[in-house]
């Protein structure tokens, strides 16, 4: 999938949330229905054969809606199942590894500096995840950044930046006018009792420019 074509507006990152595989595959299918346009699998306490069997599995489910699967962290998985890319954080694989690894594969980094965000860019990132843009439960030990921060970073850089941490359909309309090309999700669709109405208030509220 070439990169030009590709929409980050609405990116669901997964969290079992300690419910079972099904009902995670369940709520991804009504978030696809709601308008998700990206997902990434992200797996911090499964196995390698676990991580590689939901991998397939999520896959599967995302190909019927033409919706690419990112993996976090794990380069060896997201070649093993033909995932579209690939996301690292700073203190995974190099950046200029994990590109000569996986080739044309999209890859996205984590940051929260402009510093990160330049060398993200000089490293060969496709797009960058900002934050925590937002305090979250889903990460608490995330700095946050602020508003101009995170303006001043998608200003830095002509590559795509996605906005990621704590973000909820109460306060998402704040982001419009920084610059970003799109928002990061988890509990505010994988914990609402409709997720695909979450995911389509989610993508109303939010513009891009």
């Amino acid at each position: 999938m070439k990169q030009n074509n590709l929409s980050y507006k609405m990116y669901l990152v997964t969290d079992l949330f300690g419910g079972t595989e099904e009902e995670l595959l369940g709520k991804v299918e009504k978030a696809l229905e709601g308008g998700v346009t990206l997902v990434q699998l992200r797996e911090k306490e499964a196995d390698g054969k676990e991580f590689y069997e939901r991998s397939l599995r999520l896959k599967k489910l995302l190909d019927r809606f033409h919706v690419p699967l990112i993996i976090n962290d794990r380069v060896d998985v997201a070649l093993a199942v033909g995932a579209s890319g690939v996301h690292v954080g700073q203190d995974d694989l190099p950046l200029k590894v994990v590109r000569s690894l996986v080739g044309d594969m999209i890859v996205g980094v984590s940051v929260r500096t402009v510093q990160e965000a330049q060398k993200a860019v000089e490293d060969g990132a496709d797009y960058i995840g900002v934050g925590s843009v937002f305090p979250t439960s889903t990460k608490l030990d995330a700095k946050g950044i602020t508003k101009e921060e995170l303006i001043e970073i998608t200003e830095s850089i002509r590559i795509p930046a996605v906005a990621i941490g704590g973000i909820t359909a109460e306060n998402i309309e704040k982001l419009n006018g920084t610059g970003i090309r799109g928002a990061a999700v988890v509990s505010a669709i994988l914990k609402s009792q409709d997720p695909k109405k979450a995911a389509e208030e989610l993508n109303e509220k939010l513009v891009i420019q």
